[in-house]
């Protein structure tokens, strides 16, 4: 049975040119990026090309780039990095209540630290008001950070118009984009941001690769201690092998683009309209023109969303509740709960997400097993 997978924003197989640069990472290029040795300017060579690459990829200078192992790790060091370092100039942060747990956590954390948090409510498709956050922006703020993509609905949050806001009243601005890159366009001087977040194993890199942007100027105080790696904000031997997988799947992202957002764009289109013919006690969350091409909230009514992923697991087809970070956990969403969801059709709600490997008769294949899999469960 081939088995077809539908979990891409949970994460991505490895991009065969990435695997190759790991690889050669791992066997070919073992010295200390800071020694002075050959082996150790050969590292450095790869951390410096590397560097360069991401700058690329993201329009801005390969100096504003910093290495971190995940997604986490970069909303980690730019929220606590900037509220210390800006702490003289105010203790207020503001974020909204459908970010990724990193960011919320680190909120709550901070609040225990005796930081103030704003937390913006979002509407019925998930998003947050421009009005409300001006509102929520005072001479006290020292950042605002804000989700470019969520990561259950794939809504694409108003990033560029935000931002502005922010820094009008004085604010910087981060947002995590760990679900945006690799899906849509994303220029950091477009979208005039502060510090952005991604993850390499979002498009196709490697596990344990990610990157915080830091705009030239903004301060940010480390949150490990040792060495001067990564100008001094992330202390620790470079992970070389997945930074060079991180480049090489950039490079792929870059180059398959604008194929790939209309491919996943076609897929999700037919995926929903086979649902929609298939059966009528279906719905979806975050409908908006403004949506991640690949990601579709699914719920179902009167069904066991976690029974249904199991069952269509065996199937042969992998799909997900939700976010992975919030998978097993026993609180409902709380992304859809901000959205007005009852706990009954939270439950019942599973999230589709497609990627680069993906084909019409994927759907196909889905949609026709779906029904049986369905009435299996009391429904239909």
């Amino acid at each position: 049975m081939k088995r077809v997978y539908f979990d891409y924003n949970a994460t991505t197989p490895l991009d065969p040119q990435a695997a190759l640069a790991v690889e050669r990472g791992l066997t070919n290029i073992f010295g200390n990026p800071s020694s002075i040795h050959r082996e150790g300017c050969a590292a450095k060579r790869e951390l410096d090309d590397a560097r360069h690459e991401m700058a690329s990829f993201l329009g801005c200078h390969s100096d504003e780039i910093i290495f971190s192992g995940s997604g986490s790790e970069s909303n980690n060091l730019a929220i606590k990095g900037i509220a210390e370092s800006y702490r003289e100039k105010g203790s207020h942060i503001v974020t909204s209540v459908v970010e990724h747990p990193s960011v919320l956590k680190t909120c709550q954390y901070l609040e225990s630290r005796g930081y103030q948090v704003t937390y913006l409510p979002v509407d019925e498709k998930g998003f947050f008001s421009l009005a409300d956050l001006a509102s929520a922006v005072t001479d006290e703020t020292v950042l605002v950070t804000l989700m470019m993509a969520n990561n259950e609905t794939g809504i694409i949050s108003p990033v560029r118009e935000a931002a502005a806001i922010a820094q009008e009243r004085g604010a910087l601005f981060h947002t995590d984009a760990v679900q945006a890159v690799g899906k849509i366009n994303v220029n950091v001087q477009d979208l005039g941001v502060d510090l952005l977040s991604l993850a390499g194993h979002k498009f196709y890199g490697p596990k344990g690769s990610a990157v915080l942007y830091v705009k030239k100027g903004v301060k940010v105080e480390p949150q490990n201690h040792g060495g001067g790696q990564e100008g001094s904000l992330r202390a620790g031997t470079e992970n070389i092998p997945a930074i060079m997988g991180l480049a090489e799947a950039s490079k792929g992202a870059k180059a398959l683009q604008p194929a790939e957002y209309k491919k996943m764009q076609n897929l999700r289109e037919l995926l929903k309209e086979g649902l929609c013919r298939e059966i009528d006690y279906v719905s979806f969350n975050g409908e908006s023109e403004h949506t991640l091409p690949n990601t579709l909230s699914v719920t179902f009514d009167g069904i066991s969303g976690e029974s249904l992923i199991m069952a269509l697991d065996l199937e042969g087809f992998s799909l997900s509740a939700g976010s992975a970070c919030a998978s097993g956990a026993i609180k409902p969403s709380h992304v859809l709960t901000a959205m007005g969801l009852d706990e009954d059709k939270i439950k019942g709600t599973i999230r589709i997400s497609l990627g680069r490997w993906n084909t019409k008769e994927d759907v196909e294949n889905f949609l026709n097993v779906l029904p049986t899999v369905l009435k299996r469960l009391g429904k239909g």
